[in-house]
């Protein structure tokens, strides 16, 4: 690996705004606002609107929404 070519790789707190949910991590992002964790140090915090905690997907309130009848289309035309 060169040296000096690579952006500063530190451990940084995400902070999920929706839920209150945050993960410690490592990332190269950066922020001015940091928080204390539950270990005692303070790390960079970097505040997201969604994370898995609350997204969709990952809840299990995912609606899959079947516009005109597709999927029975699709399950129709290639049922063997």
């Amino acid at each position: 690996m060169k040296a000096d070519i690579h952006p500063d790789y530190h451990p940084v707190v995400f902070q999920d705004l929706s839920s209150d949910f945050a993960f410690l991590t490592r990332s190269t992002l950066t922020s001015k606002e940091t928080v204390k964790w539950e270990d005692g140090n303070e790390y960079p915090l970097i505040k997201v609107d969604i994370s898995s905690a609350s997204h969709p997907f990952y809840t299990g309130k995912q609606k899959v929404v079947d516009t005109g009848g597709r999927v029975d289309r699709f399950r129709k035309r290639y049922a063997k």
